[in-house]
């Protein structure tokens, strides 16, 4: 995978969360759960929830000796957080939080889908990133919202201090933009669809596949360091269950849209929508991504990107987060 991306400009600090409002969020810490209780995080998208649902409604849970306990969060860092104070067992992030894991915040156990949610939007009149200059523009910090907006900046010749940023979470965003108290935001889908049924003509300045020569955009799910290192058959047996709910994912894509869609209580076609966004990969080609190099490649790129943007110090080998081995071993 080629890499372009030079001048990189520091992102800002993700905003601390308070550790009771984690507690609120996940319902306190119970030590890692009982051996056969998963509590698992999401977001409410396709990306963050298909997987959750298809599992849910075919009692692949069940079947693997568990019972998971599913909780909804607005986004990755939220649950890399509740991992490391043991209010969660597994959750879901975007790429745009990959750095999390990749500074040691968790390990990620499995490549869940290539994102292209990702959108840099303008209020109507606003065509270019250039035109958003002097501008007030919404981001939820350390997101994949976050992380398209700095590369847009960058292809335009143009840093964050070219704007005035205003760190807001993804409901406030919505709301924000929709009654024309920003002028953007670097947002994704499908929360931008809702965004659109208010302002019809938004404006979308940038995308992923904008910098698809330069850096991918993985999704993935992530579980607690400690959690990996202290039961590895519980990892294996919730890994069995989304190689399981992939495969019916890959094959069954309108039933599981569907079933996303009545885990999240909204209309089918927000989530076919929203699902067209994003590449779904099944277990065959992540199994050989894995044995052949392209996803560390992929996590590398992001790495760099990472470093240049101010989260990472340094570049990391995915060896040390990515448990890919584990993620082939749940399928044999």
């Amino acid at each position: 995978m080629p890499r372009s991306i030079t001048r990189r400009h520091v992102l800002a600090t993700l905003a601390p969360v308070a550790a009771t409002a984690l507690l609120t969020a996940c319902g306190g810490s119970s030590s890692g759960g009982s051996d056969d209780t998963v509590r698992f995080g999401y977001i409410g998208d396709f990306n963050g929830a298909s997987l959750i649902a298809v599992a849910d409604a075919k009692g692949l849970w069940k079947k693997h000796g568990l019972k998971a306990e599913s909780k909804v969060f607005t986004n990755g860092p939220l649950q890399i957080q509740a991992l490391g104070t043991d209010n969660l067992d597994f959750g879901y992030i975007g790429p745009g939080a990959m750095w999390l894991p990749a500074s040691g915040q968790a390990k990620v156990v499995a490549i869940n889908t290539l994102g292209n949610s990702d959108r840099v939007i303008a209020q109507p009149g606003i065509t270019s990133m250039r035109q958003l200059k002097g501008k007030t523009v919404a981001v939820p910090e350390g997101t994949s919202g976050d992380m398209i907006l700095t590369l847009a900046l960058e292809k335009a010749g143009m840093t964050k201090s070219d704007l005035k940023i205003v760190p807001m979470d993804p409901s406030t965003i919505v709301s924000a933009v929709s009654s024309r108290k920003v002028d953007g935001a670097g947002f994704w889908y499908p929360a931008t669809a809702t965004i659109k049924k208010q302002i019809p003509d938004l404006q979308e300045l940038a995308k992923n596949t904008d910098f698809e020569d330069e850096i991918s955009f993985p999704t993935a799910f992530v579980a607690g360091n400690k959690l990996v290192a202290d039961n590895p058959e519980k990892v294996k047996k919730v890994l069995a269950v989304l190689r399981e709910a992939m495969e019916f994912r890959a094959a069954h894509t309108d039933e599981a849209i569907a079933l996303t869609a009545d885990k999240l209580r909204i209309p089918v076609e927000q989530v076919e929508a929203d699902a067209a966004n994003n590449k779904v990969l099944d277990v065959g080609e992540l199994d050989r991504l894995t044995e052949d190099g392209t996803i560390g490649t992929w996590l590398k790129g992001m790495n760099d990107y990472f470093v240049e943007a101010g989260k990472l110090e340094q570049p990391v080998d995915p060896e040390k987060y990515y448990t890919g081995d584990l993620f082939i071993g749940a399928g044999k």
